[in-house]
C-alpha cells in the first residue's frame, strides 16, 4: 500500500482567506472560452476563471484492513461508517484528479498526478488534458501540494523527460527540502530541479491563487486558495483522502500523515472553516470530480458533492 505514496493551523488559513477575497470591482479580465467537457473532464468556473477537474486514475477496491485510512480503528468500526453512508464495508475507492486553472495568461495545473506509478488505474492525465483542449507545452505553472508519488510522479514521462517542458514547478520551500532528501525521488529531483521555484507559506503564486499551509501530512504540505469575482475555491490536497471516513471521522489516523496529531488538528480546523463559511472545496482523492462543500452534521461534518 505504501506504493500509493512514494514517500493547520486555523489561524494561518484564516489569514489567507481574508487576504485573498478580492473585491468584485477589481475583476476586469474577460471570461475565457469554456473548457471542453467529457467523461474525464469536468469544467466549472470560479468567478472569471475557467477550471477543470482532470481524471488521472485512482485505486479501487482498497481493502478495509485498518492499514490506510483508520489505522487506529478496527475494520468493523470503519465498515460501520462506510455502510451507514451506503458504501461497501469491506473496501473503498480513492480517485486522483489534478485541477486545471486558466488564470489570465497562465495555464495552471495543480498537482501532476501519479504518472505510471499507480498501475492500471492511472496515467490518464495526458488524455484528460487533451480532451480539455490543452497540450502539455501550454502549461505555464504546475503547483505541487506535496511530494508523494500520486502528486509528483506525473511531472516526468516514462523516459524521465519533463511532461510539462515549459512550466515552472512551484512548491513550498519546506516541501522541496523534504523531496530533495528522499532517495526514492532522486531521479525526479534531477529532472525537475531547473524548473523549480519555491515559495513561503501564504505566498501569492499566481494572480488568483494563494498558497496556504495545511500542516501535518508532509513537512511543507500546501493547499491553494483560488479567488475571483468574490468567489473562492479551496484545493485541500491530502488534508483528506476519503469523502466519508476523512470527513465524518477527521480524528481517525491516516497512514500517510507524517505527523498524525498535527494532521488531525489541521483536518478538523479546515473542515470547520469550510462548513462555517460555506466554502467550495476541491478534494483531489474524493469521487470524481471532487468538487463540493462541507456541511455540519450533528457534532461532525459531511461531504456534499456539487451536482
Amino acid at each position: 500500500m505504501l506504493h500509493f505514496k512514494l514517500a493547520l493551523a486555523a489561524a494561518a488559513l484564516g489569514a489567507v482567506l481574508a487576504a485573498c477575497s478580492p473585491a468584485p470591482e477589481a475583476e476586469t479580465t474577460e471570461a475565457a472560452t469554456a473548457i471542453a467537457e467529457s467523461a474525464d473532464v469536468h469544467s466549472f468556473t470560479v468567478g472569471e476563471l475557467q477550471l477543470a477537474a482532470l481524471r488521472d486514475g485512482g485505486m479501487t477496491g482498497v481493502p478495509n484492513d485498518n492499514t490506510v485510512l483508520a489505522v487506529d480503528r478496527t475494520p468493523e468500526e470503519v465498515a460501520a461508517v462506510l455502510t451507514a453512508a451506503g458504501l461497501p464495508g469491506d473496501s473503498f475507492d480513492l480517485s486522483i484528479q489534478p485541477l486545471l486553472v486558466r488564470d489570465g495568461e497562465r495555464v495552471v495545473l495543480i498537482d501532476a498526478g501519479g504518472g505510471a506509478s499507480m498501475g492500471a488505474n492511472a496515467g490518464k492525465l495526458g488524455a484528460s488534458l487533451a480532451a480539455a483542449g490543452v497540450e502539455p507545452g501550454q502549461i505555464t505553472d504546475v503547483l505541487i501540494s506535496h511530494g508523494h508519488g500520486d502528486h509528483v510522479a506525473g511531472l516526468v514521462d516514462g523516459s524521465g523527460a519533463l511532461t510539462f517542458p515549459n512550466a515552472t514547478i512551484r512548491l513550498a520551500a519546506a516541501e522541496w527540502t523534504a523531496i530533495q532528501a528522499d532517495a526514492q525521488l532522486a531521479q525526479l529531483v534531477a529532472a525537475i530541479s531547473p524548473k523549480v521555484e519555491t515559495f513561503q507559506p501564504g505566498a501569492q503564486v499566481t494572480p488568483s491563487i494563494t498558497a496556504y499551509t495545511i500542516d501535518g501530512h508532509t513537512p511543507g504540505h500546501t493547499g491553494y486558495l483560488i479567488a475571483s469575482g468574490g468567489e473562492r475555491l479551496l484545493y485541500v490536497g491530502d488534508m483528506v483522502h476519503h469523502h466519508v471516513i476523512s470527513v465524518q471521522r477527521p480524528t481517525w489516523t491516516i497512514a500517510f500523515d507524517g505527523d498524525e496529531a498535527v494532521a488531525e488538528a489541521s483536518r478538523q480546523a479546515v473542515l470547520a472553516r469550510a462548513a462555517d463559511e460555506n466554502l467550495r472545496v476541491y478534494a483531489v482523492h474524493f469521487p470524481f470530480p471532487g468538487l463540493g462543500r462541507i456541511q455540519r452534521q450533528g457534532d461532525g461534518f459531511a461531504w456534499s458533492p456539487e451536482s
